[in-house]
């Protein structure tokens, strides 16, 4: 009896642990749910993810940026006394930047671009490409012979790889903007989802229309003026996956210009070293040591950098000892830092994303800090679908009278969140943040206890000029400038950060935790930018590493 008891008991044992190793194979198959068992990816439709992406490709113009801790604002000196600069911990989330900065011949790129899709002799279209033309005027020097460089600097090939100038802040986000366009279009015509030159197509005229990213993503069917069906590529035969999705992994995230946390940290550059005082922040260069020349064996006294030396020394004196130029240098004319980022001091310093504010509240974030938060999300037409901008176009008249496209036809319309986003939420409150916690007496605990007419009485730490300009019913522009007294400072929510010093500047600006200022609007001939991108997934390259101890391949 008790034999028979015992094959009873281990047969069932045997059973149960077959269907429990079948089971368990099912289940860690990476195309079967392990939530509900389906089939993942299945012929016969159900839930389409791309369950082969292993980690997010560098795209065009990066180099990969490895987060981590670092003191932002650590200055060696300070003889500015702006007092802008107070240390703070921060982290940083890995992220991309651009290699080199953006150069005249990639932005011209840009500006041919929109010259063939929105062509200016259409006077619908003739402030989208003049609002992109970069300022060439900055050049101009009352006491200085510098014409040569106002008509030939931008457009001739002399100067190609020269970092583009006289671009404005707004006109740096649209150049981004467009880039992350035509990047994601050549990444979904490489991976079969649009046809062979579908993008040449469109900026040849031959379709009316363009890409953009978002609109593909929310309404793919509006993609090209509505002609997408006849640019689709070999994924169409699959009318389950005719269209790329964000849970592809195909769809590249937006390039941007950097935050001032980000560009300083890659900047600094500290992985190339582990030493305690770089650590908290002692590293007065993107390169080790405190001098800006070379004190190798090999180029030994050759300068690191392209800055002004001195009072009417831009270079040096002609020959060895100079540093190779007087304006600016063509890119990758001195060494990288060790991340790989050329001229991240010196040859032109550099717009970033931020509002400058004089007060950097580590209290409320020492995570990607980044003061410029606008939440915004895409407007719903009264048929239920994402509202898309077919023959509309958004402009923005500046202060000084430029007219600027912010969204073109074929882009995704966007409004600032509203009441059902905020409403009890711990994390925001508002759409617009520029100026959250940032001494201004709308900071405080009873803020609603000053006055609207902060101007009058003074209050108000950030009261700067206010200037109007409008067009009138005939289509000229109307300037109104700011004459009043009563105003204490020129910081505003349209002032922004730029960093690093430039072929004008002296020395003590190469130090990456220097800060300055200007309106988004405004435009020089020692400004330039470069663009960066978020990493998503893993905080590292995973591939042939040890993570906790063990070796990932």
């Amino acid at each position: 009896m008790k034999k028979q008891f015992i094959k009873v008991v281990l047969s069932c044992l045997v059973v149960a642990g077959s269907f429990t190793s079948c089971k368990k194979s099912s289940s860690s198959s990476k195309n079967v749910s392990r939530a509900t068992g389906w089939k993942i990816n299945a012929k016969e439709g159900g839930f389409q993810y791309n369950t082969d992406f292993k980690e997010q490709a560098t795209a065009p113009g990066l180099v990969f940026v490895e987060g981590g801790t670092f003191t932002k604002g650590k200055v060696q000196d300070d003889v500015m006394h702006d007092w802008n600069n107070t240390p703070s911990q921060q982290h940083v989330q890995s992220f991309y930047m651009d290699e080199t900065e953006v150069t005249n011949v990639m932005y011209l790129e840009y500006l041919d671009y929109l010259k063939s899709v929105y062509p200016p002799e259409n006077p619908k279209y003739a402030n989208i490409y003049k609002g992109a033309l970069p300022d060439t005027l900055v050049w101009r020097n009352r006491l200085g012979f510098n014409e040569t460089m106002t008509n030939n600097y931008l457009r001739h090939p002399a100067y190609a790889e020269y970092p583009v100038v006289g671009v404005n802040w707004i006109q740096a986000v649209q150049f981004a903007k467009w880039r992350t366009d035509r990047v994601n279009e050549a990444m979904l015509e490489k991976e079969g989802y649009l046809s062979q030159d579908a993008k040449y197509k469109a900026a040849t005229g031959e379709v009316e229309g363009t890409f953009s990213t978002e609109a593909y993503l929310n309404r793919p069917e509006s993609v090209y003026n509505g002609q997408i069906d006849s640019l689709q590529g070999k994924q169409k035969k699959d009318s389950v996956s005719a269209f790329a999705k964000r849970s592809s992994g195909i769809i590249m995230p937006e390039y941007r210009l950097p935050t001032e946390t980000e560009w300083e940290y890659a900047a600094a550059a500290l992985q190339g070293t582990r030493e305690y005082n770089n650590y908290r922040g002692r590293k007065k260069y993107p390169w080790e040591g405190d001098y800006t020349r070379n004190g190798q064996r090999v180029g030994r006294g050759d300068q690191l950098a392209n800055f002004k030396q001195g009072k009417g020394d831009y270079g040096g004196i002609a020959g060895w000892s100079d540093d190779g130029a007087d304006i600016t240098a063509e890119v990758k004319s001195y060494k990288p830092n060790d991340l790989g980022l050329y001229d991240m001091a010196g040859n032109v310093a550099e717009w970033v994303s931020d509002v400058y504010r004089p007060i950097v509240d580590d209290e409320i974030s020492d995570f990607n800090y980044y003061r410029g938060n606008i939440y915004m999300k895409t407007a719903i037409g009264e048929d239920g679908k994402v509202n898309i901008l077919r023959d509309s176009i958004v402009y923005d008249t500046l202060p000084n009278g430029k007219i600027v496209a912010v969204n073109l036809p074929g882009e995704i319309k966007m409004v600032p969140v509203g009441d059902e986003e905020t409403y009890l939420r711990t994390n925001f409150s508002s759409s617009d943040n520029r100026g959250y916690r940032d001494g201004d007496p709308g900071s405080s605990r009873f803020f609603d206890r000053f006055s609207d007419e902060e101007d009058e009485d003074g209050r108000s730490m950030y009261n700067s000029p206010k200037h109007n300009v409008e067009r009138d019913s005939l289509g000229r522009v109307v300037r109104q400038y700011d004459t009043s007294n009563n105003r204490t400072t020129l910081i505003n929510d349209e002032v922004r950060v730029f960093k690093g010093g430039s072929w004008r500047d002296r020395a003590y600006w190469l130090d990456p935790a220097q800060r300055r200022y200007l309106p988004q609007y405004m435009a020089t001939d020692y400004i330039g930018f470069r663009c960066a991108m978020s990493r998503v997934g893993s905080k590292s390259k995973t591939k042939n590493k040890t993570v906790r101890g063990k070796k990932v391949r």
